[in-house]
Formats: structure tokens, C-alpha cells, sequence
């Protein structure tokens, strides 16, 4: 402690040590939440992109192809195909509209 009744050099550099530390901790914390948040968006994004695609099962032994939305549960994780290419496959006799995802909601009116 100073000789005048103040605080020591010492303890103001300890005060501002538990400062630092503890805004330290608060913008680690800050970093995780925005990172959480910035994750989250971006699988956001990528469903949206999804939704505004479709993709093709290819036929299977028996079955017949089949048009999925892209975000469809049912479909496999195959590349996704653009509108105009959804339409195009709607229209082909040997691929039929999952019954599930009913891609052709929105295509047959083009």
C-alpha cells in the first residue's frame, strides 16, 4: 500500500489483471456464441439452397427414377440439379415425383 492512504502499484496492476481476465473470458464467450450463430446460418443457407434445388435417384433394379427436392430426407446425397433440368426430368416418361417431397410442386405450372 502507498504511504498516503492510497492503493499500491501492486494492487492496481492485480485489479487490472482480474479486469483483463475477465473481459478476456467475456469476448472468448462472445466468440463462441457468433461462431455458434455463424454455423447455424450456414446450415440455414444451405437448406434454403436446397429447397431452390432438386436431385435425380437414379432407377434402381425394378423401380423407376425418381425427382426429389434437395433437401428431401428420402433422397441420396447426390449433386443437385437446377430448375430448368427438374422440369426437363419431370417430363421424362422413366422418372416419376417422390411421393414424399412432391417436387413437382411449383414445375408442372412453367
Amino acid at each position: 500500500m502507498s504511504d498516503s492512504g492510497g492503493i499500491s502499484d501492486l494492487d492496481k496492476n492485480r485489479a487490472l489483471a482480474d479486469w483483463l481476465e475477465w473481459q478476456l473470458r467475456r469476448t472468448r464467450n462472445r466468440i463462441r456464441e457468433l461462431e455458434v450463430k455463424e454455423r447455424q446460418e450456414q446450415r440455414a443457407h444451405e437448406r434454403a439452397q436446397a429447397e431452390q434445388s432438386w436431385k435425380i435417384q437414379p432407377k434402381r433394379s425394378g423401380d423407376t427414377a425418381t425427382l426429389h427436392r434437395g433437401g428431401c430426407s428420402l433422397s441420396p446425397q447426390l449433386g443437385f440439379i437446377n430448375r430448368e433440368e427438374a422440369i426437363i426430368a419431370l417430363n421424362e416418361p422413366g422418372i416419376e415425383a417422390c411421393r414424399v417431397c412432391h417436387p413437382e410442386t411449383g414445375l408442372r405450372a412453367a
